[in-house]
């Protein structure tokens, strides 16, 4: 089974709601779209940084800023996950982690 993505929305460090979406082939632009329109939000503006934050690590956050629209929500966070585990965790290039 492909990837899903974790759509969090945060408030106050807590999280209000929340969905996953199917993240075929690992295209979480298409996959954020599809959590987008479940929860009825509008989409993001995508900046460099997130790109960045998605290569490295599999996930980003998104703030009001980054919205055309007033949004209810502190913070959006999306996250790469695999159900069933299949293949390696994707771990950083950071020296530190051994």
């Amino acid at each position: 089974m492909a990837g899903q993505l974790w759509v969090r929305l945060m408030r106050k460090n807590k999280m209000v709601r929340d969905s996953v979406a199917p993240c075929p082939q690992g295209d979480w632009r298409e996959a954020l779209a599809a959590a987008c329109h479940q929860m009825d939000l509008p989409m993001p503006v995508q900046v460099p940084k997130h790109e960045r934050d998605w290569a490295e690590y599999r996930q980003t956050r998104f703030l009001p800023e980054h919205f055309m629209e007033a949004v209810p929500f502190d913070r959006m966070e999306i996250e790469y996950f695999d159900p069933d585990g299949g293949g390696t965790a994707h771990r950083s290039d950071d020296p530190r982690n051994g």
